[in-house]
Order: structure tokens, then C-alpha cells, then sequence
């Protein structure tokens, strides 16, 4: 059987604040396969978006382990941790974090040029006209829709062909047409690239087309729901 490409063995995160530490993870045990589509989801407060930042490598966890392809975030240091979210994670977020002063394929090349890759431009714009934005090439943010922006957005993040993409409520500042078209998108680039998906949501019916549902309660795991069709 095939390691893991997410592993994490009894993680633990506690935050400093004004009334003393708060427990935001709780001894959570979380193993998830290449190619797998999971959602997380549970109330405001659960643990979830933490969850998130920790498999991103943007929160470093009190005590336990954390695997993410095939490396060991707690032996690494910011900037190799930077290295491995550049090279195998793309991220997608509820705010879609575009460079306001740049175009959409000036957006979209920026981490491939952080890589050194002398095609950045030119493999940015193929992904660009993946998600339906070949004319809007030139345009800044600001001249684009809200479902537009997220989709130059979800091109960022693709476009290094990471092995795992984390999104973290992807249409939560979507209307329902804009929002439809970005999880099409979402879920359909998942599969050709046969790349690893895990959805925070709030959204149930988004949920219930991943292969599994994380449902999650005060920091901890409550349930690993399958779908009966994974």
C-alpha cells in the first residue's frame, strides 16, 4: 500500500492569548492517499482553517508530527518549508490574494518565477486559458469579477503542478453562478492532474462531492465520513 502523501500522528496546537493558552488542535490523527479528494468542515472555532495553515507549513504545531510529500515539517526551517509549499502545495483562499498592481498573467507567473523558471510567462498563460482566462490576460484585478479573480487565483496556485492543492472556503465571497463554476473548475483540474484536494467549507453540498468528509469539533477529529462512490 502507498505511504500517505498527508500523515499526521496525535498534532497538537496551542495559542498564546489575553486569558492564557487556548487549545486549537487537539491530538488529531489524520492520514490522506495521493489523488484523494477531502473536506474539512465543522462550526466556526473548530479547529479547521488551523488545520489547514498547519498541512500548508504556515503554522508550526506545539508537539506531534506533521508529514506532507514525503517531508517531515518539524525537522525543516522556514525557508525549506517555504521551498516544499512553492514546489508540491498550491494554496487558494476565501480572499483571493492577488497582487492589485499586476495583471492576471503577471499574478499567475509571479511563484514560477520565485522558482527560477525561464517559461514563467509563457506556462502561465496556459493556465490562464485552462480556467477560461485567455483574454484576460492584461487585466488587473480590479477590472475583473469576484468569480474571475478566484479563478486567476486557483491558475497561482496550480500552476507549479503541486502534488497537493489546500482551499480554504474557495467561494465563500462567490454569488452561486460564480461559485459553481470555480468548484467545477476546482474539482475538474483536480482530477486530470490526479492531485490531492483538501476543502475547508462551510458548505455541505460542496462537501459531499469529496471522497471523504473530515468533520471536525473543539480541535479534534469527530468523524471520517466515505463516500459511498469513492
Amino acid at each position: 500500500m502507498a505511504a500517505p502523501i498527508i500523515e499526521l500522528k496525535d498534532v497538537r496546537l496551542t495559542l498564546e492569548s489575553r486569558a492564557g493558552p487556548v487549545d486549537i488542535l487537539r491530538g488529531v490523527d489524520l492520514d490522506i492517499g495521493r489523488g484523494q479528494s477531502v473536506a474539512i468542515v465543522g462550526p466556526s472555532g473548530s479547529g479547521k482553517t488551523s488545520l489547514l495553515m498547519v498541512l500548508a507549513g504556515l503554522e508550526r504545531v506545539t508537539s506531534g508530527r506533521v508529514a506532507v510529500a514525503g517531508q517531515d515539517f518539524s525537522r525543516l526551517g522556514e525557508d525549506e518549508l517555504a521551498l516544499v509549499r512553492g514546489r508540491e502545495i498550491g494554496i487558494v483562499f476565501q480572499s483571493f490574494h492577488l497582487v492589485p498592481t499586476m495583471t492576471a498573467l503577471e499574478n499567475v507567473a509571479l511563484p514560477l518565477q520565485f522558482a527560477g523558471r525561464p517559461d514563467a510567462f509563457e506556462h502561465a498563460q496556459t493556465h490562464l486559458e485552462e480556467v477560461g482566462l485567455g483574454h484576460r490576460l492584461d487585466h488587473y484585478p480590479a477590472q475583473m469579477s469576484g468569480g474571475e479573480q478566484q479563478r486567476v487565483a486557483l491558475a497561482r496556485a496550480l500552476s507549479p503542478n503541486p502534488q497537493i492543492l489546500l482551499a480554504d472556503e474557495p467561494t465563500g465571497n462567490l454569488d452561486t453562478k460564480n461559485g459553481r463554476q470555480v468548484t467545477d473548475l476546482l474539482f475538474g483540474l483536480q482530477k486530470r492532474r490526479q492531485a490531492t484536494l483538501v476543502l475547508v467549507t462551510h458548505d455541505e453540498r460542496l462537501a459531499k462531492e469529496c471522497e471523504r468528509v473530515i468533520r471536525m469539533a473543539d480541535g479534534a477529529i469527530a468523524s471520517d465520513e466515505r463516500a459511498v462512490a469513492a
